[in-house]
């Protein structure tokens, strides 16, 4: 257990958020080495099936996490009250919820997995492997919402170092897997399926074991699990407009994805590869903000406020800093990045003006991330979920509409997202400055 509520700010978030940014490098590895192998070992059309069913898991991963996210706040809180029985309440709760949401969800999507595809009208040629890799993806959602629920579990009394080696360990595994199903057994990409599920059940049991070991009197019992639903309530209310906020992210993404399948393989393809490594570049930020919530939650059950505004200061710093740096390194050498993952040259071309373009206000994207970590640590869930609503529906999928059907074609989609991020670093910020005046921050 980790106490954020002492120490100097800085040291305390750096020490916290550390393990979790290798842990989200390592959550990147885990997903991006399926696209690495596929994209190599079995052709762009193979690499543009995986992609497009992976943003199908990217949606049901938010909505994990997004109903995790309340239970996690809670946790945080009586912990830093040091109400351990209500700590151990509402760690059941949330876990019962999520593994029966996680069963229901794998049913519906083994049963409908082709009709999503039809749906979001993927090319006749990919629907035979976006199907069979679909429909293993939906089966390994159980062993992903309840380990996300575990991991929200331990961060929120301040354990961020197990779930992150357990990610390692995982990663390692999946990659071990994919090479093995793929080129030795030659089971295409339903081996890369496979390899992932296999990995995130692992990572679940794995982690059982450690809370069993290390927080005996915490351990989730599957046995003898406690379902209170007054604290269910209290967790949905702060976790489900973070749920939405995650879910309507996901969908603002399948919305660009549908658009993207329109301009054919090559060009899915080349954003499957842009935007993994879109999805490393933005770990920083993205770490910096879920460390922030837990960082923001302890301390106000401390009442401890004053360390709120300062912890939030040096994010924002550090947050920008990094991503500026990061920005420069993949515009100057977008083509290095995109032949990792396939060499066709139009593949490379369509990924590099990507690359060139949205890397380029990474420095947005941190700004973003960072409040709305503090906005959703301070319970404020409600503000992150407008915002994000906002900035895709209102801005990212209609300008991406707009622009993709001028001369700029599948660039307008690329110069869509920095004006969403820039709509939805607006309303955080707007709302930040303006609870602060109210001294609640």
């Amino acid at each position: 257990m980790k106490d954020l509520t002492q120490d100097s700010e800085i040291k305390t978030i750096l020490l916290f958020s550390l393990p979790i940014l290798v842990g989200h490098l390592f959550q990147q590895l885990y997903n991006i080495s399926d696209t690495i192998i596929v994209g190599n070992f079995l052709g762009k059309e193979c690499l543009a099936a995986v992609g497009f069913s992976f943003q199908i898991h990217f949606l049901l991963i938010s909505l994990s996490t997004g109903i995790s996210i309340g239970t996690s706040i809670l946790i945080s809180r009586y912990f830093g009250k040091k109400d351990m029985e209500s700590v151990k309440k509402v760690m059941d709760t949330g876990f019962v919820f999520c593994l029966l949401l996680g069963s229901m969800i794998a049913l519906l999507g083994v049963c409908s997995s082709y009709q999503i595809l039809l749906t979001f009208r993927v090319p006749s040629d990919l629907l035979g492997p976006a199907n069979i890799y679909l429909k293993i993806m939906f089966i390994g959602v159980i062993p992903t919402f309840t380990y996300n629920a575990l991991t929200n579990i331990l961060r929120g009394i301040g354990d961020s170092k197990a779930p992150t080696c357990i990610l390692i360990a995982a990663a390692l595994l999946n990659i071990v897997l994919d090479i093995l199903f793929i080129r030795a057994f030659n089971m295409g990409v339903a081996g890369a399926a496979i390899a992932t599920v296999s990995a995130q059940m692992m990572s679940f049991v794995v982690c059982m074991a450690y809370m069993k070991k290390h927080y005996s009197t915490l351990f989730i019992d599957m046995f003898h699990l406690q379902f209170d639903r007054r604290e269910l309530k209290k967790s949905l209310k702060i976790g489900t407009p973070a749920m939405i906020q995650q879910v309507f992210v996901s969908i603002g993404f399948m919305s660009l994805q549908f658009l993207i399948n329109g301009f054919g393989t090559d060009c899915m393809a080349a954003y499957t590869a842009a935007s993994k490594v879109d999805a490393f570049a933005e770990m920083p930020a993205l770490n910096l903000g879920q460390a922030m919530t837990n960082f923001t939650a302890q301390n106000l059950g401390a009442k401890r406020k004053d360390r709120v505004l300062k912890g939030g200061k040096y994010a924002l710093i550090m947050g920008m800093a990094v991503s500026a740096c990061i920005s420069v390194v993949i515009v100057i050498f977008p083509s290095v990045f995109i032949s990792i993952f396939n060499r066709d040259v139009s593949v490379v071309n369509i990924g590099n003006s990507y690359l060139r373009i949205v890397p380029a206000f990474y420095i947005v994207f941190a700004a973003m991330q960072i409040l709305n970590g503090l906005l959703l640590g301070y319970g404020r869930s409600f503000v992150p979920m407008i915002a994000s609503v906002c900035s895709l529906c209102c801005l990212q999928v209609p300008m991406a509409v707009i622009l993709s059907h001028t001369g700029l074609g599948h660039n307008g989609i690329w110069l869509a997202a920095p004006i969403g991020w820039f709509g939805g670093a607006l309303i955080r910020a707007v709302y930040y400055i303006r609870i602060r005046k109210k001294a609640d921050l």
